[in-house]
């Protein structure tokens, strides 16, 4: 049975289309397909093994930059089913919208901006859009997935537009945005679907809540310091009573369970009401509004901003992180600095490349660290500099 479908959310079947005509059996739509390509490609599967805040061999337990995606994606459905929106699209963006991201979560994004700094910086979202149109190398007659327009369009604008009177300021380059829209118009000066607004909101959501479930297990602060800072208190009293003999895992885990479901209502909640309020009854009154339709009340983006700052200072300023984290941007500028100075350390793939475009080192040696997992990475250093030290 098809899902049911409000007439501004985005349907499979008036797809805008692929880039390049391609062949299908029929028994999936639209959105199906891209679904099914983003989970089956090889930057998918790397996720698994890349940092989301704790670097990937320091626990079992702790989210890793693929099952952030996967709590993205669960929370994502649930705003999506209830506004009527495409369960798929919204799937498919909340899976796809880190893919990106570089060995070693942001610490490892801001080392290869520092190193780009000349060639336009680096950014995960632009880095997604090219893996996706080109560095994926699965098919016969395309680089890239050629996934449709609509999974594109939502990708590279979840976060806003990024030309025109509302674009989001950036401080990277957006040439291959630029270039691939030359060839596939993907409206950058309008608001995205309302599927790709869900995808930031719902990444705000999950990511702010499981970085609390991940610091407070591995105990780099306690529930006495989050009830200092009276964020939630209400929420904490109520699970303390509830759990007043359990375990504290338990207690950790109904906390993050309430304060989601909280985060969750309130974004549908005000979704609604905006929907209503602005009259929106198609994509193009979507496209055309002049803020985002998808997003938290006053007090829940308080809430949110809260524990932000919250985890700002007791997480991501722990200097039981920030010692790691240091380690891991060292590690990347060196291993970019070695490719550079002895550019046939690269595999022989990437070499390939080179020899077609001699003047484009810095970004391939930036496209071939970007795909690394944070195994591969602290691997990779240390082969290099045997071998660096041996020429």
């Amino acid at each position: 049975m098809s899902e049911k479908l409000a007439s501004y959310a985005m349907n499979p079947k008036k797809s805008r289309g692929r880039l390049y005509k391609d062949y299908d059996l029929g028994f999936r739509d639209e959105f199906k397909r891209d679904l099914n390509r983003i989970s089956n490609c090889a930057s998918f599967r790397r996720l698994e093994c890349k940092t989301q805040v704790f670097i990937n061999n320091k626990g079992d337990h702790h989210r890793t930059r693929l099952t952030h995606s996967l709590e993205v994606a669960q929370v994502g459905r649930v705003i999506a089913g209830a506004l009527d929106l495409s369960n798929d699209l919204t799937e498919i963006l909340c899976l796809a919208h880190d893919l990106g991201h570089p060995p070693f979560g942001h610490k490892g994004e801001n080392s290869l901006n520092k190193m780009l700094k000349a060639h336009g910086g680096f950014n995960h979202n632009v880095h997604s859009l090219k893996l996706l149109t080109e560095l994926e190398e699965k098919y016969i007659a395309f680089n890239g997935l050629n996934l449709t327009w609509e999974t594109l369009e939502g990708l590279v604008k979840h976060n806003g537009p990024l030309l025109g009177k509302y674009s989001t300021k950036v401080k990277y380059s957006l040439d291959y945005i630029l270039q691939h829209n030359e060839k596939h118009n993907l409206e950058l000066d309008k608001f995205p679907s309302l599927e790709a607004q869900v995808s930031s909101v719902a990444d705000d959501i999950a990511y702010n809540c499981h970085d609390l479930d991940d610091a407070l297990n591995a105990k780099l602060f306690s529930m006495d310091d989050l009830y200092g800072a009276n964020i939630f208190n209400d929420i904490i009293d109520e699970v303390r009573k509830l759990g007043e003999h359990s375990e504290m895992r338990r207690i950790i885990h109904e906390m993050v369970r309430r304060l989601t479901n909280r985060l969750v209502e309130d974004v549908i909640s005000n979704s609604r009401k905006k929907i209503k309020v602005l009259g929106i009854k198609t994509f193009k009154d979507v496209q055309n509004c002049d803020c985002f339709i998808i997003d938290f009340s006053k007090e829940g983006q308080a809430l949110i901003d809260n524990i932000a700052a919250f985890l700002w200072e007791k997480l991501h300023k722990n200097e039981k992180l920030t010692k790691t984290t240091r380690e891991t941007e060292k590690l990347i500028e060196d291993l970019y600095q070695i490719y550079f100075e002895n550019p046939t350390l690269l595999p022989r793939k990437w070499c390939k490349r080179l020899d077609k475009d001699r003047n484009n080192l810095p970004m391939i040696i930036s496209d071939y660290i970007a795909g690394m997992t944070d195994r591969f990475a602290i691997r990779a250093h240390q082969i290099c500099n045997s071998e660096y030290r041996d020429t």
